[in-house]
This record gives structure tokens, sequence and C-alpha cells, in this order.
């Protein structure tokens, strides 16, 4: 035996202990951990105590149909809120606005009509549109049936790809679950102190340009930052991954 060894046993023991390779209970605990700082970012509350979810509940979507029509958005997002094709169109510009959270879509108008959502025509038309005709239109195209956007891309994603970074993440890269806000679904969710948007089914070009203007900071009006991290590592052919496997939902 070594003799420097024999006379300290707690060098011996601290020659054996090897460096160990994270194993995959060390890899859930880091990604359980990285989940709750960004669940931190997006903190629950209850429906009713969610910005604008009372108001938003006041409106009437009968009236909401045809103010739709008068305040001219149905030109572009569609009569039933499933677009009239310029959804799909190469700019992706126009969501798909039907089965949307009323209080989102008051919360999104009401940005554009701020500033601090960005786009032209959206902001003529939030200044022209008042609160109590906003609370109707948004009642109306809550209150309609999403239809799935199964239009292909021009180079089909791989939406496998596209299912794991959505319902997993990728911790390493502090990229955040999409489900742990949105669902497994895409249904989206009240019960946030913010209203969480039903993503599920939405236009695919749409949902590539908005996570597209994310990631570059062009849009910047998500609570507290969140979509902004959660979109900076993200690659183009995972953004186009992404959109592709939600618009099929």
């Amino acid at each position: 035996m070594n003799a420097s060894l024999a006379q300290h046993p707690q060098s011996r023991r601290r020659a054996s202990k090897q460096p160990r390779s994270p194993g995959v209970r060390d890899r859930l605990l880091l990604l359980g951990a990285f989940v709750g700082v960004c669940a931190a970012h997006w903190p629950a509350a209850s429906a009713a105590g969610a910005p604008g979810f009372a108001e938003a509940t006041q409106g009437d979507p009968v009236a909401g149909r045809e103010k739709a029509e008068t305040e001219r958005c149905q030109e572009c997002h569609g009569a039933t809120g499933n677009g009239n094709g310029q959804s799909s169109g190469v700019d992706g510009k126009f969501p798909g606005l039907a089965a949307l959270y009323p209080n989102y879509i008051l919360k999104e108008v009401r940005d554009f009509r701020s500033g601090e959502r960005k786009d032209i025509a959206m902001a003529i038309v939030a200044a022209g549109v008042d609160d109590d005709d906003l609370r109707d239109i948004a009642a109306y195209f809550a209150r309609q049936r999403r239809e799935p956007d199964h239009a292909a891309t021009n180079a089909p994603a791989d939406t496998a790809a596209g299912r794991t970074l959505y319902l997993r993440g990728d911790a390493s890269r502090d990229i955040a679950a999409c489900s742990g806000c949105h669902g497994e679904d895409g249904n989206g969710s009240l019960e946030r102190r913010s209203p969480v948007p039903k993503i599920g089914g939405q236009a695919w070009r749409y949902l590539d340009k908005q996570l597209r203007d994310w990631r570059s900071g062009e849009r910047h009006n998500s609570f507290d930052g969140v979509m902004n991290q959660t979109t900076k590592a993200l690659s183009d052919a995972e953004i186009q991954a992404l959109a592709d496997f939600l618009a099929r939902r």
C-alpha cells in the first residue's frame, strides 16, 4: 500500500472518486427546475382575475358579428375568424381569431392602439374602434370554431422535432416547453395573470412570422418578456417545425 495513502485515508477516498456523467435523473431535475423558473415569469391567477376577463365576458356576440363586418375585421380575418385566404399568405400577417379568448383579443387590440405592438394597419383599425364595440367583436370571434390550418409548407417541416420542442423544450438552451403555458393541445389558458392564447390550429405562416418576431425583438408585448426569452435560441428550422406542428393541431 502506498504510504501516503495509508497515512491520509481521506486522500485515498478522493483519489478513487471519478467524475459522474449526468444521468436521466439529473436531466429531469434540471428540466423541472427550468420549467419552474419559466412558470415564475408567467404566474398563475384565477380566470376571473385575468386582466380584461370580466369585461370581455360582458360582450354581446350577436352584436359583435355585425360590428366585425362594419369595422372591416372580416375582410382579413374572415367571417368566422378563420381567414379569407390571407391568413396563409406569404407575409403571414393575419391570424385566425376564431376561438381566441376574448380578453386576449382585447389585450392585443389595445396593444396595437397604444403602440406596444406594431402594425400600421392594425394601429389604424384599433384607433377607430371603441372598447364597447371591441368587447362585442371579441365575444363573437371567441365563440367561433377554429378550423385547423392544414396548408402544406413549401418545404415540409419536421413535425416530430416540433412536437418535442413544444412538449419538452430544451433546458440545455433555456428553451421552455411551450406546453407549460399553452397546454399540451395548444388551447391556451386563462389561469394566468396575462391571457395565454390558443395557438393550436393557428395559421402556420402567421405562427412562423410571430415566432421570428419574438426572437428578433420586433414583437415584445408578452408578459414579462417571456416569449422573447423562450424564442431567442430557436433556429429557423426549429421555428418552422413548431409552426407546422401547431398548425396541424
